[in-house]
Order: C-alpha cells, then sequence, then structure tokens
C-alpha cells in the first residue's frame, strides 16, 4: 500500500518529477516516435490535398500540440542535465531564433522574402509564438547525433561545432522542402531547389553557426555523452522527424530531401537508435523485462 501511495501522489521534488516523466516517455515510445508522426503524414497532407474539413485542415493548435509530444522525449530526457548554464543558452538562443525571424519575416533577411502560408498556433509581430519548439530541436538532435557518430574526434571543437553545423543544414535540406510544398511558408519569387531559394540556405548557415555555439557553450559535452547512454530514448525526436519529413517529401516526390532523411536514419541505426520504438512487441517485452528487474530489486 505505501509504495502504490507513493506512485499515485503528484511528484514533490524536481527529480521526482524528472522520473515520473521519463517513465511517461518510455512506456510511450512507440506511440510518441512512430504513431504520431505517422498520424502527422495522413493529417498534413490530407490538409494539403483538401480532403480534411475545417477546422481540422492545418490547426495550428493542433500542429503545435503534436510537436511538442514529439519533443517530449528530447525534452525530458535533457531535463536532469539542463543547468543554469545549460537554461541560460537555451534562453539566449529562444531570444536569437525570435529575433532572426522576425527580420526575415519583414525583411527578408537573411533566408530570402517568405511568409507563412498556414496557422501554425499563436503569432506575435508576424512570428509563431512556438517558433523554439520548431527550431531548437533541429540545433539539438543534430548536435546528439553528431556527439555518438563523432566519437573521440567530438573533443576537437572546430570538429565538432562545423560538423553540427553542416548536421543542421542537412536537416533545412529535409525540411524546408517538405514545408514548402505543404504550404507552412511560402517563397514568393520561387526557388531553385524545390521551391526553396538558396538565399535560405546562406541563411541557414548564420542562424546553424550562432545556435550550435549557444549549444555548445551551454551544455557540457561529457555530461551529454553521458546522457547519450543512460537514456535510451533521447533521440527519439530524431526518429520522428525521419519518419514524418520523409515521408511528406516521399508524396511530394521531393527524392534528394528524402535521400537526406534516409541519411539521418542510417546514423540513427549506426548509433542503435532505431531499436525499441520501431516494435511496439518488442519494447513492451522491454518494459515487462525492466519491470520484472525492478521488482527482484
Amino acid at each position: 500500500m505505501a509504495s502504490e501511495s507513493r506512485s499515485d501522489r503528484l511528484p514533490s521534488t524536481r527529480a521526482e518529477w524528472e522520473a515520473r516523466l521519463e517513465e511517461l516517455v518510455r512506456e510511450n515510445r512507440f506511440t510518441i516516435s512512430v504513431f504520431f508522426p505517422l498520424n502527422g503524414i495522413v493529417l498534413l497532407l490530407a490538409s494539403a490535398e483538401g480532403a480534411l474539413p475545417e477546422p481540422l485542415a492545418f490547426n495550428g493548435l493542433l500542429i503545435l500540440l503534436g510537436t511538442l509530444v514529439m519533443r517530449s522525449p528530447l525534452v525530458v530526457g535533457l531535463l536532469p542535465i539542463t543547468d543554469r548554464r545549460a537554461a541560460a543558452g537555451v534562453g539566449a538562443l529562444t531570444l536569437y531564433a525570435y529575433g532572426i525571424e522576425y527580420l526575415g519575416v519583414h525583411t527578408g533577411v537573411p533566408y530570402g522574402e517568405f511568409f507563412y502560408g498556414v496557422d501554425l498556433g499563436p503569432i506575435v509581430g508576424g512570428v509563431p509564438l512556438g517558433l523554439p519548439v520548431f527550431f531548437i530541436p533541429l540545433v539539438m538532435n543534430s548536435y546528439l547525433l553528431c556527439l555518438l557518430l563523432l566519437g573521440d574526434r567530438a573533443a576537437r571543437t572546430g570538429v565538432r561545432l562545423l560538423a553540427v553545423i553542416a548536421a543542421v543544414l542537412a536537416m533545412d535540406v529535409v525540411l524546408d522542402p517538405g514545408a514548402v510544398a505543404l504550404g507552412f511558408w511560402v517563397y514568393p519569387k520561387g526557388g531553385a531547389f524545390y521551391g526553396v531559394p538558396l538565399s535560405n540556405y546562406a541563411g541557414w548557415v548564420l542562424s546553424a553557426a550562432v545556435a550550435v555555439v549557444a549549444i555548445d557553450w551551454g551544455y557540457d559535452r561529457r555530461a551529454l555523452l553521458a546522457r547519450l547512454d543512460d537514456c535510451e530514448f533521447l533521440l527519439d525526436d530524431l526518429i520522428s522527424f525521419v519518419i514524418l519529413w520523409g515521408g511528406i517529401n516521399a508524396w511530394f516526390g521531393n527524392w534528394i530531401p528524402v535521400a537526406f532523411a534516409a541519411l539521418f536514419g542510417l546514423g540513427l541505426l549506426r548509433t542503435d537508435r532505431f531499436d525499441a520504438p520501431l516494435s511496439a512487441g518488442s519494447w513492451n517485452n522491454l518494459g515487462r523485462d525492466e519491470s520484472a528487474t525492478d521488482r527482484k530489486r
């Protein structure tokens, strides 16, 4: 009875909240990292093709909610190692993201002239309020994947930063053509790369560089590596990204972005991160095994 009451009560400390959230994510890995992006593909394509009625078609709050759910493994996984310095780095990056997006929306610098074509949630000054939820995880996922793939070479600052910047740009090669095909944002003058102007990628060099430096300053690399070893779901958000945007680009025949999404998938396979989420049955067995182990303890 005592242990049951402890599990039923609300957590009272940060450590208890972190443990409870980790348990919640761990118990729902397949739903979060596979079902949600697959469902997102169906809903977004149905919206784009006019098969989904209002108010469900491109519903901004639903898009934001779905994104938050898919981001939850990354956020929950990072909480235990997010100290004041890391929080300051993320905070500074959030302000930068709002600032550079405001500049881009109103002046066309540095990405090129564009505007938002669908509702992405609440808007402030022409910029979606949920922008950090869309942008910052791209950088963090790239950073974490590069740490795993680089191995000992990640200890060299120049190598680490350049690799992560390149990975962030590669992510945008996947994201932007799919988003433009859906009408998320529109470049009125078009663009050479699936409707995306090359100026967009020039702007992303700047944004990626600033973002990667902020993450590198805020988080301790060794703590991130230790957390990657300890938390099997830390890169599940990247799995969601590969499924969602790889699938959307495939629907529209954007085969170069699909190939880049596949490269991220291969990176996840190489780092053994495509394990449990892609098999609900095997994950359930794993969960039962862990529960049995806990009981023995």
